[in-house]
């Protein structure tokens, strides 16, 4: 049998869980929150979530928050559920994580703008 630890992204620590059934469909047992949490990548999720903010112009109650945080926390929660599974360590769970999130951000945030007049090398 196993020992499970705090870092151990398959501890049986919640009810209210990740995953899917079946194995190696992702993290089990845990929430949203406490892969996030565990990884550090909490304040880099927030910097995506106050990039949508700010694009939205701002919300005026806790409902419109939820309506524009609720799909950008469904949608990490699905990258992790599909990329991630039981036998895999904190660092490689937090990079997938970092990496979807810097996704997330390049979409949000403009690149360099471009001038049309200056000519292809």
């Amino acid at each position: 049998m196993t020992e499970t630890t705090a870092d151990d992204p398959c501890n049986e620590s919640s009810d209210n869980s990740v995953s899917s059934s079946g194995a190696g469909t992702g993290i089990t047992k845990r929430t949203l929150e406490e892969v996030v949490t565990m990884t550090g990548e909490l304040e880099h999720l927030n910097e995506l979530v106050l990039l949508h903010v700010e694009k939205s112009g701002g919300f005026s109650g806790t409902s419109l928050y939820f309506m524009l945080v609720t799909p950008i926390l469904d949608q990490l929660e699905n990258e992790i559920r599909s990329r991630c599974s039981c036998d895999m360590t904190t660092d490689a769970i937090k990079e997938i994580i970092h990496g979807w999130i810097d996704q997330q951000i390049a979409r949000v945030t403009p690149g360099p703008e471009k001038n049309p007049d200056e000519k292809k090398l």
